[in-house]
């Protein structure tokens, strides 16, 4: 699993400031579901995707990272990361 590889400064500076670790937004971008808002992609962990994580990273792993798993990141056409923020809302499917 990679790190965080193409991140616009915008976006590691909320990754700091919202206490996100690149790892997290990496494992969302990856396995998360994705939805279109905006002229961007955005990722979130759904419960069929948690369970994706879970049984592709491991139990020990998950349980480590599950406080950092209510997030959404948002990537720009060409993959790279616009930003990050922690998930408040439920995230309405088109």
């Amino acid at each position: 699993m990679a790190m965080v590889l193409s991140a616009s400064t915008h976006c590691m500076e909320r990754l700091q400031q919202r206490s996100i670790p690149p790892f997290v937004a990496t494992v969302v971008q990856e396995h998360g579901r994705l939805v279109r808002r905006g002229g961007a992609d955005v990722f979130y962990l759904d419960k069929a995707s948690r369970r994706r994580v879970r049984r592709e990273l491991g139990t020990r792993i998950y349980d480590a990272i599950e406080d950092f798993l209510d997030v959404y990141v948002v990537c720009a056409d060409d993959g790279r990361f616009i930003t990050a923020a922690w998930r408040l809302e439920k995230i309405r499917r088109p």
